[in-house]
């Protein structure tokens, strides 16, 4: 699935693919092989020959921070909505009527399912651990509600835009 991301002020198109054994970040139709690993709190991106320090973090407000090499960049990720207009949801961090869908950011594997359907959750509670490029990530509800649906279990390989949890 293809996300447009809003990095200090200018929109890219971005989609990350597996292909083999490793992936590739496709950034405005250029395709880049991308490593990665995790180490405490920061990621190692090694892109061609050039390794970055890459960490994330939430300022007031729900703005979402991107530190690369130590210099602070801004980040805003436009994510998919369900709709049967196909019309596009609000930046990631906002809030919308109707249904919160989570969804598999690149693909990965399901590590672990943190909610059943009808358990009450509030904002920014851990909902799913998926493992993408030898990272694990804890997806989170954008909002507090309750879980309507768990579209998977543990173990189970997703794609990019693989619908994982809704929240009501």
């Amino acid at each position: 699935m293809t996300r447009r991301i809003v990095v200090a002020g200018r929109t890219r198109t971005v989609e990350v693919r597996r292909e083999g054994g490793s992936y590739v970040a496709i950034v405005d139709g250029r395709r880049h092989p991308v490593d990665v690993s995790q180490a405490g709190g920061s990621w190692s991106l090694l892109l061609g020959t050039r390794s970055h320090d890459v960490r994330f973090a939430e300022e007031s407000a729900g703005a979402l921070v991107a530190v690369v090499d130590g210099r602070r960049i801004g980040v805003a990720v436009e994510s998919p909505r369900r709709s049967t207009s196909g019309g596009r949801g609000a930046a990631a961090g906002g809030t919308s009527a109707g249904p919160h869908t989570v969804v598999a950011p690149m693909p990965g594997k399901i590590v672990k399912v943190l909610v059943r359907p009808g358990d009450a959750v509030q904002a920014r509670q851990g909902l799913v651990v998926v493992e993408a490029m030898k990272m694990e990530n804890e997806l989170r509800s954008q909002r507090a509600g309750t879980v309507s649906e768990v579209r998977v279990t543990e173990g189970a390989p997703v794609e990019t835009g693989t619908i994982l949890v809704i929240v009501e």
